[in-house]
């Protein structure tokens, strides 16, 4: 709601934002969509913005890991309160080429084209870089969070001998104040499910907290910086430190759907070609929580999320031009697959990858590339009994 208001534990949205709820990006806890080409805002998708390191003075690369445009910051919010411009519009155009498969089965892939207008502040800074990014489902967040780091940096020094070069990110931490693990976000660019939701409300709704106090507004913005607050009496966040906990809370508790296909042959002779085509290297199937992880209820657990939580260099098709921290233009975390077979029952709809290129999973595995390239090579000699196979086994995940 908008400050000021009189139910204090919603005050506060904006005055910039991208949406005025978590539901509204994480429908049903489930996974983005970029805008449809009459929508009236982007909504579930967003766009980060930076500049490269140098070219601005903002101080923010130790924390941030990237250099914020001088006027719109690090992420463009195409929505705003009353009085206040919003700061552009999102849409985005498609550009088709198709791929063949050995025996001539053609699919279309789309490359995005983003498109930002009705700059609400002046123009953007020549050298901007953009990246579209959707929201990513909820479940097993918990889960991966309780992961282990000895097992990911061992997983990641076993990289070399597998033929690829995952890596970890290493991030800020703010409440720690210093540098580790990332895990979250389409880049790994954050390192716990507690700074990923207080990004995500100061960033998505304008919602200030005690671990980011300040309001999501630059300099130039004077509406923005004027607009009145939902701040307590006693200066704490418009996200106050209870709803915090309750949303870290809830965010680490939901849960993974199970696989009742997981038996069926077809699903099992599309997981041999799944490993046949190296795809577990990155894709790991699965992990154990460590025994004394944040939540009792999360700790000693056997989960298979298919993820390894490391950067991988997945080619120029899908880079997006602008690093963030350790992660390069081209680098990506690896996304888990598990729920990836209810996307459209949750969702309604099966659009993948980080700016919801891919309409299906077929689509998603044809855009790997870099370290999965020799993966794509070898789904592109499958047959169409193989094909279902592979994609049976994904929709059981």
């Amino acid at each position: 709601m908008i400050a000021p208001s009189t139910t204090t534990a919603r005050d506060g949205l904006g005055p910039l934002y991208n949406a005025n709820a978590c539901q509204a990006c994480h429908l049903r806890n489930g996974r983005g969509h970029p805008p449809e080409p009459d929508a009236l805002n982007a909504v579930s998708m967003l766009v980060r913005l930076s500049i490269p390191a140098g070219a601005g003075s903002s101080g923010t690369l130790r924390t941030q890991g990237v250099e914020p445009e001088p006027v719109y910051g690090t992420q463009l919010q195409d929505q705003a309160i009353p009085g206040v411009p919003p700061e552009g519009r999102v849409r985005v155009n498609y550009r088709e080429h198709s791929v063949r498969f050995a025996d001539g089965f053609e699919v279309r892939l789309r490359t995005p084209e983003l498109i930002i207008d009705r700059l609400g502040y002046g123009p953007l800074h020549p050298a901007t870089q953009f990246s579209a990014r959707v929201a990513p489902p909820m479940i097993g967040l918990g889960l991966l969070e309780a992961i282990p780091e000895a097992s990911l940096l061992a997983q990641a020094a076993r990289q070399p001998a597998l033929g690829l070069s995952g890596r970890p990110n290493y991030v800020w931490d703010s409440a720690k104040a210093r540098t580790v693990l990332g895990r979250f976000g389409w880049k790994a660019a954050q390192p716990s499910l507690d700074q990923q939701n207080a990004h995500a409300a100061l960033s998505d709704m304008g919602l200030s907290s005690s671990l980011l106090p300040a309001q999501n507004c630059t300099p130039a913005q004077t509406a923005c910086l004027q607009a009145a607050n939902g701040n307590g009496l006693e200066g704490e966040g418009e996200v106050s430190d209870n709803i915090r906990r309750l949303m870290l809370f809830y965010t680490r508790h939901l849960g993974v759907p199970g696989r009742p296909a997981a038996a069926d042959p077809q699903v099992l002779e599309g997981k041999r070609l799944f490993h046949q085509a190296g795809c577990q290297g990155c894709h790991v199937p699965s992990w154990v929580t460590a025994n004394d992880a944040a939540e009792p209820s999360l700790a000693g657990q056997t989960l298979w999320p298919y993820t390894d939580l490391l950067l991988h260099d997945m080619g120029e098709g899908l880079a997006d031009g602008r690093g963030e921290l350790q992660a390069g233009p081209r680098d990506w975390r690896t996304a888990p697959l598990w729920g990836l077979g209810l996307t459209r029952a949750v969702s309604g709809h099966s659009q993948l990858l980080h700016d919801g290129r891919a309409r299906d999973p077929l689509e998603a595995v044809l855009w790997h590339g870099g370290e999965a390239e020799p993966a794509r090579q070898q789904v592109l000699t499958f047959d169409a009994r193989q094909r279902a196979a592979l994609l049976a086994f994904l929709d059981s995940l």
